[in-house]
């Protein structure tokens, strides 16, 4: 039920030498700007990695990729859900899920990666989100359709990864909301109580806002 994602990329730091600083980008050269709900639509379609199976038949994290599979975007999001959110938690709690999917995907959508001569944007696998096809419910599929019109980024409208990881049942799990990541556990505690799910993430991510998708 845990989502991982993979290791951020560092940025190259400023290099000084014989009391000169190298300056980046070089002059002349301007920097690329940030990836907006502004400047960036939301993808079309996702580039699926199909991983092999382990002997209990699960898609293996550490498994040879096979092929990848080009998923529509909302389809994706729709085969997510139910396998990181349990589709008989609060309905609250499954709308917070469905914004942490579709941000987490569109994140890396913008950072795919090249793997064994395969280039995708996640895998199917808790490498990333676990996405079995054609898994969906009627209750995350309403979640997912619910935010289809919203992005939860930062306050400039930059696109950012939401993680998230499954935490503890009956808690609000503190400890992911100062780590940056959302309590899967804990978003069905906090709509059990009452919240909805902007106060969710709102609880869980910091300096970021919901935003309408132009």
């Amino acid at each position: 039920m845990t989502s991982r994602s993979r290791p951020a990329r560092v940025a190259l730091g400023t290099l000084a030498a014989a009391a000169c600083v190298a300056v980046w980008p070089p002059a002349g050269v301007q920097a690329a700007r940030p990836a907006t709900i502004y400047n960036t639509s939301p993808p079309s379609v996702i580039r699926v990695a199909i991983r092999g199976l382990n002997p209990d038949g699960e898609s293996d994290p550490r498994g040879r990729i096979l092929w990848v599979q080009t998923v529509p975007y909302d389809e994706y999001c729709e085969d997510v859900l139910p396998n990181e959110w349990m589709p008989s938690w609060h309905p609250e709690a499954l709308k917070a899920g469905a914004m942490a999917v579709k941000m987490f995907a569109w994140f890396h959508h913008l950072h795919p990666v090249t793997i064994d001569g395969f280039t995708f944007d996640v895998d199917n696998t808790v490498n990333f989100q676990s996405f079995r096809y054609y898994s969906r419910q009627p209750e995350t599929t309403r979640a997912v359709q619910a935010v289809r019109p919203y992005a939860y980024v930062r306050p400039n409208g930059e696109i950012v990864e939401l993680n998230y990881r499954a935490g503890y049942r009956n808690s609000p799990n503190w400890q992911y909301r100062n780590a940056q990541k959302m309590a899967q556990w804990g978003s069905q505690y906090w709509a059990e109580r009452g919240r909805n799910y902007v106060q969710i993430l709102q609880f869980y991510y910091m300096d970021r806002a919901l935003r309408p998708i132009r």
